[in-house]
């Protein structure tokens, strides 16, 4: 089997576990289909969080705009306020929109401060925000299948479009939340093992943690090759 034919296993493979578990944990009420019923684990929901954050958008698109910028810095603002309003919105947001009972963030707003202009502040935002974010899944998931899969841009789209669309539709944030947690599993392995091997090749320690503080094949640290990176790119 060609290399070719296997990441098409590999990758209809996740396609198909990622529909199963939409039609199994597909949404019977309002509450399933906007909260996933308030009964998912807190490390699962960390889980779906963090695969959420390790998607296109995020990793692809934020390390480009890094390596792109006229300056490191300058980009890596981006990096901090997008992780820093992850942990505002968890912390500042989301408790009391649970506390409040309500299913989306402008039916909070305009209830707390019992304002209809206030709702309406709060649906433009969260518009501008999703289209933003949503066009950068998108590219992602169209230059990955481009790629990775060697079919044409407009292709590798339209699939991930209509997964996506299958099992958000179907399982709301139920299916969602439990789809994202096998995508962080595939995400973590995928990550892992190249870092393991890298590491291994580098230093030859099998823990990229402690290959950090090893030495490379000419003497020098690691870390300090690092550092000049870090350095030529702006930091």
């Amino acid at each position: 089997m060609s290399l070719t034919e296997t990441t098409y296993w590999v990758v209809g493979a996740s396609f198909a576990l990622y529909i199963v578990i939409a039609i199994r944990s597909r949404a019977s009420t309002t509450q399933e289909f906007y909260v996933a019923g308030k009964g998912i684990h807190p490390i699962a929901n960390g889980m779906a969080t963090a695969a959420d954050w390790m998607s296109a958008a995020s990793f692809i698109s934020m390390a480009g705009l890094i390596g792109l910028s006229y300056n490191g810095y300058g980009g890596s603002v981006f990096l901090m306020g997008w992780t820093g309003g992850y942990v505002l919105l968890a912390m500042l947001i989301a408790p009391y929109l649970r506390k409040y009972g309500k299913f989306t963030v402008p039916e909070f707003i305009g209830d707390r401060y019992y304002s209809n202009t206030a709702r309406i502040v709060a649906v433009l935002c969260l518009i501008i925000c999703s289209v933003t974010y949503v066009i950068g899944q998108m590219k992602g998931i169209g230059v990955a299948f481009s790629r990775f899969l060697e079919t044409d841009y407009e292709t590798g789209l339209l699939s991930g479009m209509v997964i996506v669309f299958f099992y958000a539709v179907l399982g709301g944030m139920k299916g969602i939340t439990y789809t994202q947690i096998a995508q962080f599993c595939v995400l973590i392995f995928a990550y892992t093992v190249p870092a393991i091997f890298i590491s291994l090749q580098l230093t030859g320690q099998p823990i990229p943690q402690l290959g950090l503080g090893g030495t490379l094949a000419d003497g020098s640290y690691l870390l300090h090759k690092l550092d000049h990176i870090l350095l030529d790119l702006g930091f």
